[in-house]
C-alpha cells in the first residue's frame, strides 16, 4: 500500500472513530426543567429521551405522563436521581445551587442554557441542544424558520403602526391567594408586548407587585394576564375579584384583557411564542388584516 494512501484510509478511519464515539457519549436518559426548553427537545426529535420533566413542562400534554420533579426553582436531588438521568436540562432559574452541585457530584450532566429572551441567545440554545440530541441540521432550521416568522410579524406590526398608535399594555401574572405582578424590563413578558406592538407600562426591572392606586394611575388600554392555576373565563374572574381597580381601567371598561399560558414565560423562548405572538398582535391591532397562515413560512 502507498504511504499516501495508508495516511488517507488511517486519517478517515480516525474521524469515523472520533463520530462513532461522540455519538456513543450522547446522554440519553433525560430530565427537563422549564417548560420552552422541555418543548424545544420534543420539537427536535428528542421526546424518547424526556425520563422526567418539571412542573413547567406542559406542553406538548404527551409531557403530563412523564414523572415530575417539582418545580423548577424547587428541585429536589433525591427525586432527581431517582430517574437516573444522564442529563438535567435547565436554564439560569433553574436550582436551588446546592442540589444542583449535589446532582454533579452524583454524575448527572447539569446542561444551564439562558433563559434571556434574544434571538441570539435562543439560537445559541438550539445549536446547544442540537449538539446534545445529534441533531444539529434540525437545530438550525427550526431556528431559520423561527427568525423568518418574527420577521414576517414585524413587518406586519410596523404595518399596523402606521394606522394605530401603539397600545399601554401592562402584564400581570399570578394566582389566587397571592399578590398579582407586574412586568417590567428585562422580562421574557416585556419583550412579547413589545415584539407583539404593544408599549409595556411597567418601567421597573423584573416584576414587583401593583397596587389598586398604580393599576388606576396606569390606566392601561390593554391588560396580558398569565393566572399559574386557572385559564380562560375562570381565570379572568379571579383576576376582577382580586383586583378590582381593574374594571375601572380602560383595559376593563373595554373588555381587552388577554389570557396567556403561563408557561410560555418559563426558559426562555419556545417553539409556541411566534403563534402567541401573532394573538397578541392581532388583539393589540383588531382593525389591521389579522396575521394567517400565509403569512407565515
Amino acid at each position: 500500500m502507498y504511504p499516501g494512501k495508508f495516511m488517507v484510509g488511517a486519517c478517515a478511519g480516525l474521524l469515523f472513530s472520533s463520530a462513532l464515539a461522540a455519538a456513543e457519549v450522547l446522554p440519553q436518559r433525560w430530565v427537563s426543567a422549564g417548560g420552552s426548553l422541555s418543548e424545544w427537545v420534543v420539537a427536535l426529535g428528542g421526546e424518547s429521551k424526556l425520563v422526567g420533566v418539571d412542573s413547567t413542562s406542559q406542553y406538548p400534554q404527551s409531557l403530563r405522563q412523564l414523572p415530575g420533579v417539582g418545580y423548577q426553582r424547587q428541585l429536589a436531588a433525591e427525586g432527581v436521581l431517582a430517574l437516573r438521568p444522564d442529563l438535567l436540562l435547565g436554564s439560569e432559574e433553574m436550582g436551588p445551587p446546592p442540589v444542583l452541585e449535589q446532582l454533579k457530584a452524583a454524575g448527572v450532566q447539569v446542561e444551564l442554557l439562558s433563559a434571556q429572551a434574544s434571538l441570539n441567545t435562543l439560537e445559541h440554545n438550539l445549536q446547544r441542544l442540537g449538539q446534545l440530541l445529534g441533531t444539529p441540521q434540525q437545530a438550525q432550521a427550526s431556528m431559520d424558520t423561527y427568525r423568518k416568522r418574527l420577521q414576517r410579524q414585524a413587518a406586519w406590526v410596523n404595518q399596523a403602526q402606521r394606522q394605530q398608535q401603539a397600545p399601554r399594555v401592562l402584564m400581570l401574572l399570578g394566582h389566587v391567594g397571592s399578590n398579582t405582578l407586574m412586568a417590567g424590563k428585562d422580562t421574557l413578558a416585556a419583550w412579547l408586548i413589545t415584539q407583539a406592538g404593544g408599549h409595556n407600562l411597567g418601567e421597573h426591572q423584573g416584576y414587583k407587585p401593583i397596587s389598586s392606586e398604580a393599576l388606576l394611575a396606569l390606566d392601561p388600554q390593554v391588560v396580558i394576564f398569565a393566572d399559574r392555576s386557572l385559564a380562560g373565563e375562570a381565570a379572568r374572574a379571579a383576576l376582577l375579584e382580586q383586583n378590582p381597580a381593574l374594571a375601572q381601567t380602560q383595559a376593563g371598561r373595554d373588555g381587552r384583557l388577554l389570557d396567556l399560558d403561563p408557561t410560555l414565560l418559563v426558559g426562555g423562548l419556545g417553539p409556541r411564542v411566534p403563534d402567541a405572538l401573532a394573538v397578541l398582535a392581532a388583539a393589540f391591532y383588531p382593525s389591521a388584516h389579522p396575521l394567517t397562515a400565509e403569512n407565515r413560512p
